[in-house]
């Protein structure tokens, strides 16, 4: 895939075949104290205590993280603008993202490559972009449904200024993150048979962006899943991975915020449907519920079990390997330990 790919693939070289990518970012935040249910969620903490978005870093750093995600997940300029912010305010909160993640792994590795034998590797920062449903706020990235009055041409228009920010703010590598379906787009008819089927895009209104822009920087997609099998919408990843899998831009392919216990079979899944690098970083197991704003019990997960179970991930052919909601330094720590004794 050319100079671009390179930056990823020498990560998981340097890693031993499989890097880590940190964990739960809102959780460990709010660990720390901040009250962040609002419709921004983490990148709150953008406006408020941009202090305390670099601690949680280079607390994952510490961990043995090798990819830093940033802070911008639900960070989008129509957010920013509903809390009385211009749009060049928000376009800095957005730069913000990327440089105090890139600020916080520089002074890491200031600090540890002086040290003879560390373990570390330089992180890569990953500029997370949400999906349309995370701007919501009303739990639809877990379920796909945007309602009738989404095409194509609005999710592009919604994500392609986020992404001019944040490429020209100079990450590493884009995480698009928790995207929950291919989006129907609108019927065709059949020319053999006269019978109306139906043109599906995914929030590939990523791919196409990435391609209209001319991204030179690795990317990753990841969706979620509700049911272990499909994504969020019912739509199959076959259906969701065709398109991806034509694309240059697109690195790296998984699956993120999916409860832990599914993530074996879906990479043996995405191992049969691509060649593309396989990422995972499930949550805890516990469930969201996007309407309550709570988290609900479940089949969870604690950090002795994903230090067995991520083994059994890079067994099965993952590349990329972390956590999200609900996870924590810890769990990266377990993560990043068991891997790193197997390289």
């Amino acid at each position: 895939m050319g100079k671009s790919s390179s930056l990823l693939e020498d990560l998981i070289e340097k890693a031993g075949g499989c890097a880590v990518i940190d964990g739960g970012f809102a959780t460990q935040l709010e660990i720390h104290g901040a009250s962040i249910n609002d419709p921004l969620w983490s990148a709150l903490c953008l406006i408020k205590d941009p202090d305390l978005i670099k601690t949680v870093h280079t607390e994952y750093l510490e961990a043995g993280a090798d990819i830093l995600v940033t802070s911008s997940y639900q960070a989008t300029i129509p957010g920013f603008l509903s809390k009385g912010l211009s749009i060049e305010e928000g376009e800095l909160l957005l730069e913000r993202s990327v440089t105090l993640a890139v600020e916080a792994r520089d002074k890491f590795w200031d600090v540890v490559k002086r040290v003879p034998v560390h373990g570390y590797n330089r992180a890569l920062v990953a500029a997370s972009i949400g999906s349309y449903g995370a701007y919501l706020a009303d739990g639809s990235e877990y379920s796909g449904s945007y309602g009738p009055d989404v095409n194509l041409d609005k999710l592009k228009d919604f994500h392609r200024r986020r992404l001019q920010v944040l490429v020209r703010s100079c990450p590493d590598l884009l995480a698009f993150e928790a995207i929950p379906n291919k989006l129907e787009a609108q019927p065709k008819t059949d020319e053999k048979n006269g019978s109306l089927t139906r043109l599906f895009w995914s929030e590939c209104a990523c791919v196409e962006l990435l391609e209209e822009e001319n991204v030179q920087i690795p990317s990753w997609i990841c969706f979620s899943s509700v049911d272990g099998d499909n994504a969020p919408s019912g739509e199959r990843f076959k259906e969701c991975l065709d398109v991806i899998n034509k694309s240059k831009k697109v690195n790296a392919v998984g699956i993120n915020c999916a409860p832990p216990h599914f993530i074996e079979s879906l990479i043996c899944k995405f191992k049969e449907l691509t060649e593309k690098a396989i990422v995972v970083y499930p949550n805890s197991g516990e469930i969201w519920d996007g309407r309550a704003k709570r988290w609900l019990p479940s089949q969870c997960f604690d950090d002795d079990k994903f230090e067995l179970y991520a083994t059994r991930w890079r067994d099965s052919g993952a590349k990329l390997i972390g956590g999200c909601c609900r996870t924590t330094p810890s769990t990266i720590q377990a993560i990043s330990k068991v891997l790193k004794e197997m390289s």
